[in-house]
């Protein structure tokens, strides 16, 4: 099995490759593979080059969406030539539902065991990984949020190839809502949160350590910007068109604090900071021998490498969550609560947010949290963490007599 697609990074050589017909002098295992095993090589070509251009328009805003999407289409591609032997624009409604019915029941040899690289670097060639499969398997079979995912990349996917009128047909929606294996969301669903006392040990357990280990000061302002200011990891790091760095800490004329940063979609907002987070702001910059609060000029990155220059990337920052993480979770468990433990080992950095923002819904006012948490519309910050339609339903319905 052949991937059609390499990393974010790559595409533009991927793209300049199959343009001037040199594809196999860096990848050869994809210019075999397009010219042997597909059922047209030149309608294959054609429709890789406009693979290669959603990707490069809905992927190069964030690594994760292109991982996302190239995950999804890729193997949508590979089952359209490969076992339908036709093209993805030719594809009708009763293809789109025979190709969930594969993702539902994957033949054995489309399966991995577990996620492995696509391409590596070999004598001059980036060479297919003999061992990558489009799938990956899971225990449990193919999961809600699987599914949601493959709909929700095929409608982008064929809506854009309708606005470049490579189609006039998008069979999609018709077919999730059709679908007999996708179940309709209707209950009520809580974000997930630290309890109380994961945050104080989580918080706590840092911020005593940092006296020992003084590099922990990095961690615990990373905890406190990803709680305390409801920030997202990837809006902490570096990333092509944004390098996150202290002078993006601004103060107003009336002498409040506010961090600029980009967010999803790259969309600018500014976030409010509160007295006790400055203070670890100040701490912060103590500790890495800067002024105790940030200049408008200031190039230093906000969370900072141990060793070289530059930012963190997302993977590096989540690492240093997880640290913490586990030193709560071992802490805890000398403390006998096993319990809290044991659900704390389930816990991702993004948990932080919603512990933030949650908490802070009790007492702030909805229009601000929202914009601190840069939603578009203040109806997704009240679905989210105020429900207040689930809240006013519980009221008029208990004293219901039976």
């Amino acid at each position: 099995m052949t991937p059609l697609v390499d990393t974010l990074k790559q595409l533009r050589y991927l793209v300049a490759h199959l343009e001037d017909n040199t594809l196999a002098t860096e990848y050869p295992d994809i210019a075999q593979f397009m010219q042997d095993e597909v059922f047209e090589p030149q309608k294959c070509k054609d429709e890789l080059a406009f693979l290669y251009q959603f990707l490069y328009v809905y992927g190069r805003k964030s690594e994760a969406t292109f991982n996302r999407f190239r995950n999804e289409i890729e193997r949508f591609y590979l089952w359209a030539w490969c076992v339908q032997k036709t093209s993805v624009f030719e594809l009708k409604r009763e293809d789109i539902e025979a190709y969930v019915e594969f993702v539902v029941e994957t033949s054995d040899d489309w399966v991995a065991a577990s996620v492995q690289w696509r391409f590596k670097d070999s004598n001059g060639f980036r060479r297919v990984n003999p061992n990558w499969r489009p799938f990956v398997h899971k225990a449990n079979g193919v999961s809600q949020q699987t599914l949601a995912s493959m709909f929700t990349a095929l409608n982008v996917f064929y809506k854009f190839a309708i606005l470049e009128e490579k189609t006039f047909a998008n069979f999609v929606p018709v077919v999730k809502k059709n679908c007999p294996y996708l179940v309709v969301q209707s209950q009520i669903k809580l974000p997930d949160t630290l309890s109380d006392l994961q945050w104080e040990y989580v918080f706590g357990v840092t911020k005593d350590r940092c006296e020992k280990d003084p590099k922990l000061e990095r961690n615990l302002f990373t905890l406190a910007c990803l709680k305390g200011l409801y920030l997202r990891i990837s809006e902490l790091s570096d990333r092509p068109q944004w390098a996150p760095v202290m002078s993006h800490f601004w103060q107003d004329q009336d002498g409040f604090w506010f961090l600029r940063i980009m967010g999803k979609g790259n969309k600018l907002r500014d976030v409010t900071l509160s007295e006790d987070f400055i203070d670890y702001l100040k701490r912060y910059r103590l500790s890495r021998g800067l002024t105790s609060l940030p200049r408008v000029d200031e190039p230093h990155p906000i969370i900072h490498k141990l060793r070289g220059s530059g930012g963190m990337n997302v993977r590096q920052i989540r690492r240093i969550v997880q640290e913490s993480f586990d030193l709560a979770i071992k802490k805890l468990n000398e403390d006998g609560f096993v319990e809290e433990s044991e659900n704390l080992q389930a816990a991702t950095s993004h948990w932080l947010r919603h512990t933030g923002a949650t908490h802070d819904a009790q007492h702030r006012p909805l229009k601000h949290l929202s914009e601190d948490l840069g939603h578009s519309k203040i109806a997704t910050t009240d679905q989210i963490y105020i429900q207040t339609n689930i809240k006013e339903r519980a009221k008029s319905g208990i004293k219901r007599k039976l």
